[in-house]
């Protein structure tokens, strides 16, 4: 989980840099859009392996989430804050499947829809001015803020990476980049709405 979590980090900053081609307009984002899509093989051995990592990371998160129940049946009368958990730790199970649902709904919006002619900006700019999706997409952002919290460090703990001297820095990075992630893929949706 901790790997595949981090892959998943790395494609979201990249992600991120490349969907900022909004801000450019119609002409950038279609052209970057283009770019990518000449890469050929390369972009569908990386959609394979995101999907390879995808289903290894929901695997390991179900069989975590019922070996954890199985070991603890009943819940503990006192849980606040027990054992360092914070909201972040506690709703990972949910936060995980609730953005499972949000990336399936996100591929077959944006990435399995027929192409126009204009090219991928009319596509997102079309969905962008439904206020319901931006509200959607914006919660969804809030839930990946909450996710990547918890689980970005928490993966480097998990591959042995827990020092006292280090794990404060690495917790902080984890807060920043959880925050640039969840706050600048929210402000695509809402950019896209107010200007068309």
């Amino acid at each position: 989980m901790a790997i595949t979590g981090l892959i998943f980090c790395s494609f979201l900053a990249f992600h991120l840099i490349g969907n900022l081609m909004i801000y450019g307009g119609k002409d950038a984002f279609n052209g970057y859009s283009e770019r990518l899509h000449s890469l050929g093989l390369l972009v569908n051995a990386v959609e394979v392996g995101l999907l390879v990592c995808a289903l290894i990371h929901i695997f390991f998160a179900a069989l975590l989430y019922f070996e954890n129940l199985r070991a603890r049946p009943v819940g503990y009368a006192m849980k606040k804050g027990a054992g360092g958990q914070t909201i972040s730790s506690r709703i990972m199970p949910y936060t995980g499947l609730y953005l499972l649902v949000f990336v399936i709904i996100h591929l077959f919006t944006f990435h399995f829809v027929e192409k126009t002619d204009q090219g991928i900006y009319q596509i997102v700019a079309g969905v962008f001015s439904k206020p319901a999706y931006v509200i959607f997409y914006i919660f969804s952002m809030v839930v990946a803020f909450f996710h990547i919290k918890h689980g970005f460090w928490s993966a480097f703990q998990t591959i042995g990476a827990n020092h006292p001297k280090y794990m404060p820095f690495i917790k902080g990075i984890s807060l920043i980049f959880s925050l640039i992630v969840g706050v600048v893929f929210a402000s695509l949706p809402l950019f896209m709405f107010l200007s068309t």
